[in-house]
């Protein structure tokens, strides 16, 4: 007689790596907060001129409010975290954006319209570059440069997905009605990703950064020579300020170029060619952010990675600089190459970060940085605009007294350059 056989345990299968899941959770987060954060701020300033018929300086100066409150949140936002939580804080954000968006449509004193920019600007900061930096740190330490590099691809796709849905659903059912649908469905997503996806964590769910099995070890890529900086000592350390100065005047630079790039394009591309060549750019900011984010090294010099990076946005801009109205491929040669640059000056500043401070201090490290550039960058459209007009005021065109426009372009770019280099450390 046959002896029925004893069944084998099996042992469970083993959970997927759940940081696959986070990553593509903060590239959404990343399309509504930049889409609606730092790409519709121009939108809303039309949106309000039109309806309310305000100065354009007043409106103006709202929008600049938006971006330098959000500095303000962002330089508090590893206490926040701290003491709400990564998850609460992203939905209390988006919360904040969401009514935000409603008082630019509703405002009827401009008092009103500043409670709204102050709403918009603290709201989309949570999911801005620092925030999404802490969502994606404690699942990824070797694999952190492509996990934000996808993730912080969402900001790029959220310019390309709401400058041109803001435009429909404007002349579809008004400025009213379009920013509360935008707010609901921005709300409800967000929501749902925060407290469903965002809330995990890796010691929840049993797991090791990078998707390691438990028991391996796990390499440091922190630096043998970083320290503990707490308090102002921070502020004291040549490697923070360098790397603050640098992102700062990077993004100074690019958003400068970038806000009337469009204008000077249109008067030699057209319209539509203008349009196609910004998209352009944007592409290439994808592209050359995924590029470095896949093939840098982890043992990479980081900071001479970024100095390279900006060295080729400065070919961009002095292609543009000599390019004449006629003179196609030479404009289009310059928007590539600027453009590829566009999306790593973002991303490469907390990944030097990463390397350079002890896990503890590189929260507010990344903070910082962020909120010191864009306090910056907030002046750099009114700034360059200055850069843009002849002694009788008239604007100029591309090829016919850009040369200060462009000039400053590459002045900061090197600048930042000769800070990025200058803050490395000798080996040993």
């Amino acid at each position: 007689m046959e002896l029925p056989l004893t069944p084998t345990l099996q042992p469970p299968a083993p959970r997927a790596f759940f940081g696959a899941t986070v990553v593509r959770a903060a590239f959404v987060l990343a399309i509504f907060g930049w889409g609606i954060g730092f790409y519709s701020p121009a939108i809303f300033l039309h949106a309000v001129l039109a309806r309310t018929g305000w100065a354009l300086p007043l409106v103006s100066s709202a929008v600049t409010f938006h971006f330098l409150f959000g500095a303000g949140v962002v330089a508090c936002l590893p206490r926040i975290h701290a003491r709400l939580g990564v998850a609460a804080t992203t939905a209390a954000g988006a919360t904040a954006l969401a009514l935000g968006l409603t008082g630019w449509a509703l405002a009827a004193q401009p008092w009103q319209l500043f409670m709204a920019a102050m709403l918009t600007g603290g709201g989309w900061v949570t999911m801005g570059a620092a925030g999404i930096n802490a969502i994606i740190s404690p699942w990824f330490a070797r694999g952190r440069p492509m996990a934000l590099a996808k993730a912080y691809n969402g900001a790029s796709l959220g310019g390309v997905i709401f400058s041109p849905l803001w435009g429909a659903l404007i002349a579809a059912m008004g400025f009213t009605a379009a920013s509360v649908l935008v707010g609901a469905a921005m709300l409800a997503v967000v929501l749902g990703l925060s407290f469903f996806v965002v809330a995990q964590t890796p010691e929840r769910l049993g797991q090791r950064p990078d998707g390691d099995a438990p028991g391996a070890p796990s390499p440091s890529l922190t630096s043998a020579r970083a320290r503990p900086l707490p308090g102002r000592l921070l502020w004291r350390d040549r490697g923070f300020r360098t790397l603050a100065a640098a992102m700062a005047l990077s993004l100074f630079a690019q958003a400068g170029l970038i806000t009337h790039l469009y204008s000077l394009l249109v008067f030699a591309l057209g319209t539509r060619g203008a349009g196609l060549a910004m998209a352009l750019a944007t592409a290439c900011a994808i592209g050359g952010r995924t590029v470095v984010g896949k093939c840098m090294p982890p043992d990479a010099d980081r900071r001479l990675v970024a100095s390279v990076s900006y060295a080729v946005q400065i070919v961009g801009s002095l292609l543009l600089a000599c390019a004449a109205e006629q003179q196609t491929a030479l404009i289009l040669a310059g928007v590539v190459l600027f453009g590829v640059g566009i999306g790593n000056a973002t991303s490469l500043p907390p990944l030097v970060a990463q390397v350079e401070f002890v896990k503890e201090d590189v929260p507010r490290v990344v903070a910082l940085i962020v909120a010191i550039s864009q306090g910056l960058w907030a002046l750099a459209p009114a700034t360059f605009a200055l850069l843009l007009v002849t002694a009788n005021g008239s604007p100029v065109h591309l090829g016919a007294g850009t040369g200060l426009y462009f000039g400053a372009t590459v002045l900061l770019q090197l600048t930042a350059i000769t800070c990025m280099l200058g803050g490395r450390k000798p080996a040993g």
